[in-house]
């Protein structure tokens, strides 16, 4: 498939040139900034993308079938929405942003203590650039794992963040450890909202990521002195389940709809929530992932907090059986998120297109292992 092969090449490219370092502190005031960080002009963000897109805005709050309503038009349509009287406390969210704060602005050698290693998921990152060679994103993001259910039993979100970056983090580890808590019940409260509005029933999505193994990420995106040749993170539809984000008041969330790109600016106290493409294989195609992106300003830095629902590794990803008849044939074969997790991570660069290209990555592995056992027998 050539967009692996692309992307091995590059991952081999990149490891025979000099090690590149986004240090976000030195770089954020130059205007001679490396290649790497320089996108293509057909891909670069225009001025007009600053208009806004027309996203509802959900008051969970209100009628149970005027929110089912709402939620199942938005994910027809493009399959981004805001929520508010969400339950969540507006304190927490300014504590996590608080901790957001404290983290980025270490010096790099000290958040690099929690460096993310080759292959893996969890962990700070600046500008991936030990992943890609070129179109190198301008952010740095600290990553880790929220396992509903086990929390308690292997120190959660504080006992990784005092292993990597010390006892004086441990707070900041309660913080998140709570905000994902919260992200947690707000997800499943969703998944019920979504079954219903799929003619599935409330339970049985709820039912599928109850003891989910889902991910939180924290993204700063610092000032870049030429904001119109950069992106903070590339065009591309989250390979998760469903993404809560919430965004400080700077904005840069932007989304790729009818056919151009428009803008979601923030909403105080609103969390944006949107479709991954494992729950586009879950609803067999009905609601679709969305590509979007994130743009960068000379001004001031951006924040924002993502919390990325999963299932636990090696459930397998099947919609139900009543969303499958002769009109919506299977639109996806079966894979775990431990799979696609491992697809994204070493051999494809998330993009509009991952699921199709995951989808043909299990089919020529498939047919390679029949091969195999066909010449055994």
């Amino acid at each position: 498939m050539a967009e692996v092969e692309a992307a091995a090449h590059a991952h081999q490219q990149q490891h025979q040139q000099p090690a590149l370092v986004f240090d976000a502190a030195r770089l954020s005031g130059q205007v001679d900034i490396p290649q790497q960080f320089l996108w293509p002009a057909d891909e670069s963000p225009t001025p007009d993308a600053a208009e806004e897109l027309p996203v509802p805005l959900i008051d969970l709050s209100a009628d149970a079938e005027e929110v089912i309503r709402q939620v199942g038009e938005a994910c027809q349509l493009h399959g981004f929405f805001q929520v508010v009287n969400h339950g969540v406390d507006t304190a927490l969210l300014a504590e996590a942003h608080r901790c957001t704060d404290a983290f980025f602005t270490l010096p790099l050698a000290a958040k690099q203590r929690a460096q993310r290693r080759q292959g893996e998921s969890c962990g700070y990152a600046s500008s991936f650039t030990g992943r890609f060679a070129s179109k190198l994103p301008w952010k740095e993001t600290l990553s880790f794992r929220y396992c509903c259910g086990s929390e308690a039993a292997d120190g959660g979100v504080a006992g990784y963040l005092v292993e990597k970056l010390g006892e004086e983090f441990r707070q900041h580890g309660e913080v998140y450890g709570r905000y994902c808590s919260e992200m947690s019940r707000l997800s499943l409260e969703l998944m019920e909202v979504l079954g219903a509005s799929l003619g599935v029933g409330r339970a049985h999505f709820r039912r599928f990521f109850e003891g989910h193994d889902s991910m939180m990420r924290l993204n700063y995106y610092p000032p870049c002195r030429r904001p119109y040749e950069t992106l903070g993170t590339g065009p591309h539809c989250d390979p998760t389940s469903l993404t809560i984000l919430h965004q400080d008041d700077v904005g840069g969330l932007q989304v790729f709809a009818g056919g151009r790109w428009r803008s979601i600016r923030p909403h105080a106290g609103a969390l944006v929530v949107n479709i991954g493409d494992t729950f586009m294989a879950l609803s067999n195609g009905r609601y679709r992932s969305c590509l979007h992106r994130a743009v960068v300003n000379s001004r001031v830095p951006r924040r924002s907090l993502a919390f990325f629902l999963c299932p636990e590794m090696d459930k397998v990803v099947r919609p139900p059986g009543e969303l499958v008849d002769a009109h919506h044939p299977r639109a996806y074969p079966d894979f775990t998120w431990r799979a696609l997790l491992d697809f994204t991570m070493r051999h494809y660069r998330a993009d509009m297109r991952t699921l199709e290209a995951f989808t043909d990555w299990i089919s020529r592995h498939a047919h390679h292992a029949a091969g195999i056992a066909s010449q055994l027998n």
